[in-house]
């Protein structure tokens, strides 16, 4: 009988976030009569916003990637897997150097984002860093990269930007998209009663998930909505203080976190993102798996692979164009705009590409 191929899945945290959603969803997916599957989590299980329930998990109770060096290389040489797979930046280019401990397992790193491109962001959010300082910065993350075997990027716009911008060699970048994950059912037929229009969006609250220029946008709409934003971050309260400055408390639901996202995207009218940059993002996915339309500001990150214009969203360049979009009339076809994201980004279909990635690495 051949012998399962042993995988390592890595993550700092299971906390509420894109790739540890992915991360968590792929690592239990995975076939298990050819994969012996084990997650490792940097942090504390006390922190999971994720249930893990089909393979082992191991905790290292650290609270800093750069804290856990020694227990992972215990492990690594302890348990010798074929294929180790991580996600985050910091932790890639930490896993990138270990690897140099290691040359008969093949490490790869999922990376999560594109740099921001938009100047009037840039300069708005501009540290006062010296520029020789600057680019010491940033010199960490090809440097860290280059020893990974492979790099999983998310989109288009990410394998590009990991070619052109970071310089990594093309036979080491590999585009793998992100699932749609379990329990986002298409919504039932509309039954509205009233002329409520219900948006929301699911995101990390951080400058560059933009939720700002859509308060903006929404302040000046004439007519009844309600607006859903779900999730935490860092710029929460510069969040619900422009709220209260715009005038539109009444109109906003916050909810820092739940396990009902599915529920609350099929409840809605129009997914809202205002991003600056993204990797693939989940939750647009994920709207649109259960039939709900976006609205997104054109940005990197492969938000063009996933919105077709008119057939399951918009994308705008500016948020005169964007209050312009949510002012017009459309009918929308629910089972249409499902189909759209579900033929490119199916489980099946990611689930098997992570599977023939592994198969590959583990022969060479």
């Amino acid at each position: 009988m051949k012998s399962k191929i042993k995988v390592f899945f890595i993550i700092p945290n299971l906390y509420a976030g894109g790739a540890e959603r992915v991360m968590s969803f792929v690592s239990q997916n995975l076939n298990t009569a050819k994969f012996d599957v084990t997650l490792i989590v940097i942090g504390f299980k006390k922190d999971n916003r994720y249930s893990i329930t089909k393979i082992p998990v191991i905790y290292l109770n650290k609270k800093r990637v750069l804290h856990s060096s020694m227990a992972l290389i215990k492990i690594l040489r302890k348990q010798k897997p074929k294929v180790v797979i991580s996600a985050i930046a910091h932790l890639n280019i930490f896993m990138g150097f270990i690897s140099l401990l290691f040359p008969k397992i093949k490490f790869v790193g999922r990376h999560t984002i594109v740099s921001i491109v938009d100047k009037k962001f840039k300069a708005e959010n501009k540290k006062p860093i010296k520029k020789r300082l600057r680019k010491k910065l940033r010199r960490p993350l090809g440097f860290g990269y280059k020893f990974l075997d492979i790099i999983i990027c998310q989109s288009t716009d990410m394998y590009n930007q990991m070619k052109f911008k970071s310089k990594v060699p093309e036979h080491k970048l590999k585009i793998i998209n992100n699932p749609i994950t379990d329990n986002f059912n298409l919504k039932p037929e509309a039954t509205k009663q009233d002329d409520l229009v219900k948006f929301i969006t699911v995101a990390r609250i951080s400058k560059n998930k933009g939720h700002k220029r859509i308060l903006n946008v929404l302040s000046k709409l004439n007519y009844p909505f309600q607006y859903t934003i779900i999730g935490d971050g860092i710029e929460k309260d510069n969040v619900l203080k422009l709220i209260r400055k715009l005038g539109i408390e009444d109109r906003i639901v916050y909810i820092p976190f739940t396990n009902e996202v599915p529920k609350y995207l099929a409840e809605s009218d129009f997914y809202l993102m205002g991003s600056y940059s993204e990797g693939l993002p989940n939750s647009l996915i994920e709207s649109c798996s259960v039939g709900t339309p976006a609205l997104a500001f054109r940005a990197p990150g492969g938000l063009n692979e996933i919105i077709e214009d008119g057939v399951n969203g918009y994308l705008v360049d500016n948020e005169t164009e964007y209050l312009e979009k949510l002012q017009q009339s459309h009918h929308w076809d629910k089972d249409l705009i499902r189909e759209s994201v579900y033929r490119k980004f199916n489980k099946e279909k990611i689930i098997g590409q992570y599977e023939e990635l592994i198969v590959e690495l583990s022969t060479k």
